[in-house]
């Protein structure tokens, strides 16, 4: 089976096609599986990786706490990369894993092409950090108490993911499955460490406005965790743009994969020619009345 290492902990991975690289990191609820309709359409076209996360299924779960921190995360797409001689990358994330993405961004930005934030940034509204602090520990305290079967409880009819299971039940209940499968330390651990701990997105709102990376910020519009958030990336990233996907909630490219992959296709081709650059200084502003100034 093929890994990566990062310093002694083991990330399973598969990749398929070849062409530009697309790494795809997955959400807290997800693995690597959860890719398949992604990796199954681009990689007529591409090198596609998706891997496991630290603490998910076939990876290693480290018995160590502190090896569950938001920047482990985020450092182990390069090591993937390292491991797979990819020096650049379009990096396609969810929820967890566009945290992750979007940190690799900002920390590696030479070995980024693109990057595909989807269902990013619950938690980071300031009206939400204390709620969200809290409900993250009581996860990770539950999923240590119950294992996988609390896990499911807890999350796979919850107000996000109940729009997969109406509109695709063969497919909730595939991701109902695998979700049972993932090692529950891993999970507690992973919620307690990085969810819990991750600081807020706006604190980065610096780093996020001298940003210059091209960034799709996808979003569904019953993803209510998340749309504040993508809002304040989409006015805070210069090269960026907001895909909101009607009637559609967290697990977005589970729940509309023809239609996420239209997207991230269309993003990566205007990327291609040069034709996703800064958003033009004119359509700034946010008068009641936009006029062009002229008399």
């Amino acid at each position: 089976m093929p890994y990566a290492n990062s310093d002694g902990v083991k990330l399973y991975y598969e990749e398929a096609g070849t062409g530009t690289p697309i790494i795809f990191v997955h959400e807290f609820a997800a693995d690597w599986r959860s890719w398949e309709a992604q990796v199954r359409h681009f990689s007529r076209h591409h090198r596609c990786v998706a891997y496991s996360a630290r603490g998910y299924t076939g990876s290693d779960v480290p018995d160590d706490q502190s090896l569950y921190s938001w920047r482990h995360f985020a450092d182990d797409i390069g090591v993937v990369m390292d491991h797979l001689h990819i020096d650049r990358a379009y990096v396609v994330g969810l929820s967890m894993g566009a945290y992750a993405a979007l940190q690799f961004g900002l920390r590696q930005p030479d070995r980024v092409i693109g990057l595909v934030l989807a269902g990013v940034g619950s938690g980071s509204p300031p009206d939400q950090r204390p709620a969200f602090m809290e409900q993250t520990a009581k996860l990770a305290d539950m999923i240590e108490a119950k294992g996988a079967e609390g896990l499911v409880a807890a999350i796979a009819e919850g107000p996000t993911r109940v729009q997969l299971q109406n509109k695709d039940p063969r497919g909730f209940d595939e991701f109902v499955r695998n979700l049972a499968e993932h090692p529950a330390r891993g999970s507690a651990y992973t919620m307690r460490n990085y969810q819990g701990q991750r600081p807020s997105l706006t604190d980065f709102t610096e780093q996020l406005a001298a940003m210059t990376l091209p960034v799709l910020i996808a979003v569904g519009d019953e993803d209510e965790p998340c749309i504040e958030t993508s809002l304040f990336l989409r006015r805070t990233i210069p090269a960026s743009g907001l895909w909101m996907a009607p009637r559609t909630a967290h697990g977005m490219n589970l729940e509309e994969p023809a239609a996420f992959n239209d997207q991230v296709e269309q993003f990566i081709n205007a990327v291609q020619i040069d034709k996703w650059g800064p958003r033009d200084p004119r359509s700034r502003g946010n008068a009641p009345m936009p006029l062009t100034g002229r008399n």
